[in-house]
């Protein structure tokens, strides 16, 4: 896939986003003025971005592109849009982030205890309702923004299986995970060069205590994220994009 430029948001920019309410169209036109350059994954740039750990970890400091203001305003615009209609579907947690340009992003999360049963990797009914809706009222509109779909487990071990094991059977999963959010929403109408990577990351990455049922559960999950493409920022950066 081809590599986004990323870059590392000022102190000044990063105090308002950490302190403010701030809505995305205002959030693009803050970040307008950063500069540098740098290459890495679109999905590992946006995690790294927006505080994960990991192997993108020495991404987050890195210098970047610039983004203007007029283009961050209207990414942001379209960004808020796609994010209001995320939140009419059932089942999908729905927040703002950044993308490893620095322009606003939309994160939907979906409970791979809603998605899946324990240990499987094949949508159920629910799922399957949530994804359709998706598709149609949040993709397919926004044709212009990239997705990128990641897949994670606990980390609970398998039945008979040693702890390292345990682990890649856990990768395999979130892989599976991910492959089958993507392939629904290929056949519900997504066009197939929109998705741009379908990854699993298991076990890694966990957003709470793996050491409750709770926490498991929120680990449980499938990751997906809406940013402005190549073509997006080109059009945003001449003023053209609606």
């Amino acid at each position: 896939m081809k590599g986004l430029k990323f870059y590392a948001l000022g102190l000044c920019a990063a105090l308002l986003f950490n302190s403010c309410n701030m809505s995305n169209t205002a959030k693009g036109g803050v970040i307008g003025g950063t500069s540098g350059a740098a290459l890495g994954s679109a999905l590992g740039a946006i995690l790294a971005k927006n505080g994960n750990k990991g192997k993108w970890a020495g991404i987050a400091g890195a210098a970047g592109a610039v983004a203007g203001s007029t283009a961050g305003i209207l990414i942001g615009r379209k960004m808020d849009k796609a994010k209001a209609e995320a939140e009419k579907i059932a089942n999908a947690q729905v927040e703002s982030v950044t993308d490893g340009n620095g322009y606003q992003a939309v994160k939907v999360t979906f409970d791979s205890g809603i998605l899946f049963q324990t240990g499987k990797s094949a949508l159920n009914a629910v799922a399957q309702s949530s994804l359709n809706n998706f598709a149609s009222n949040v993709l397919i509109p926004n044709s212009d923004m990239s997705v990128g779909i990641i897949g994670y487990t606990d980390n609970a071990g398998w039945k008979n299986s040693t702890a390292e094991q345990s682990k890649l059977k856990n990768q395999k999963l979130s892989e599976d995970r991910a492959q089958s959010v993507s392939k629904h929403l290929l056949k519900n109408g997504v066009a197939n060069g929109q998705i741009k990577e379908v990854v699993g990351l298991g076990e890694d990455n966990p957003v709470a205590d793996n050491s409750t049922a709770a926490g498991k559960a929120q680990n449980r999950r499938v990751e997906v994220y809406l940013y402005a493409s190549d073509e997006m920022i080109k059009a945003a950066e001449a003023g053209t994009l609606q």
